[in-house]
């Protein structure tokens, strides 16, 4: 995303308390001091609107000013290049969340796209426990199955699949085994429900379809387990694409989550074009039957209880 005034004024408009927000992806260490510094102008520019939110407290305190909290976050980890001290540094610099691979295998394990997972490595191990010292959301969305129940089960705090659905209902490599899904609730983690047509039925997906698939993320997990993920790439350009699917890594064209017949950015639904239809979310939970205690978990109180346990509160 490419911070901008009119993104936050959608923020805004759709009452949406928290974000987190891509710092790097295929970054190394500068590119990444590059975004956040970007970020961190962005923010300083519109502080009407939005600030930088490093513990749960700060979040809420945010939200309760009538602005949205920006959370540091990176989609991979070649931003530490391989020095577990650089974790804490990021740490010192808000970075918050962060996605053990994107969709390649690296140092930390095996990636959702890899055809073999090979499962936590020596170095992966060291990560996920300076993140746990350091307060580090740790995030499995674009991990590999056996990978990410690794970590589940060497973490001793609470980790999140920020954004990726069930793959019972959405069959997609980038989503989430019911196996994966119980065994991250029982752990104390969440699973961000996306709105990413590409892993959520398509285009035409409706809004009652996606409910339903809430709900049915829900019986799984349990009400203290689900939150939404919008994984919504705003100001995103066919470069950005490029980059998020191809970076330097290959000279091939790669679809992501895409395919050859589906090839370019996503049509958005019809019913969540920008961050500023969010209130239709939740007037569709309420349609569904869900209590307003039920929504108040779904909408906001699941992260910040996770966020108060990595965190720190």
């Amino acid at each position: 995303s490419h911070p901008e005034r009119r993104v936050f004024e959608d923020l805004r408009q759709g009452n949406v308390g928290c974000v987190t927000v891509t710092c790097g992806v295929w970054d190394d260490t500068t590119e990444a001091l590059d975004h956040i510094a970007q970020w961190r102008d962005a923010v300083r520019a519109n502080a009407d609107l939005v600030a930088i939110g490093r513990s749960r407290a700060e979040i809420e305190q945010i939200i309760a000013s009538g602005r949205t909290a920006i959370v540091l976050g990176f989609q991979n980890t070649d931003q530490f290049q391989g020095r577990i001290r650089y974790i804490e540094l990021f740490a010192d610099l808000g970075v918050r969340v962060v996605q053990l691979t994107y969709n390649n295998q690296n140092a930390i394990g095996g990636s959702c796209y890899e055809p073999h997972d090979s499962g936590l490595a020596r170095f992966g191990r060291e990560v996920v426990r300076e993140m746990n010292r350091v307060g580090m959301l740790i995030d499995l969305s674009h991990v590999g199955e056996r990978t990410a129940l690794d970590v589940i089960a060497l973490s001793e705090r609470p980790v999140a699949v920020t954004h990726a659905n069930p793959a019972s209902l959405y069959p997609h490599r980038r989503n989430k085994s019911d196996k994966l899904i119980r065994a991250l609730a029982e752990q104390g983690g969440v699973i961000g429900c996306a709105l990413y047509p590409n892993i959520a039925g398509g285009p035409d997906t409706t809004l009652e379809a996606w409910i339903d698939m809430v709900a049915w993320t829900v019986e799984l997990a349990g009400i203290d387990h689900v939150g939404f993920g919008s994984d919504k790439s705003i100001n995103g350009t066919q470069a950005d694409l490029d980059w998020m699917r191809m970076g330097r890594w290959t000279r091939e064209v790669d679809y992501g989550a895409g395919s050859a017949t589906n090839p370019g950015r996503p049509k958005p639904f019809e019913w969540f074009q920008t961050m500023a239809d969010y209130p239709r979310v939740i007037e569709g939970l309420r349609r569904k039957g869900f209590s307003p205690d039920e929504i108040e978990k779904l909408a906001s109180g699941n992260w910040l209880r996770v966020f108060g346990a990595t965190f720190g509160t």
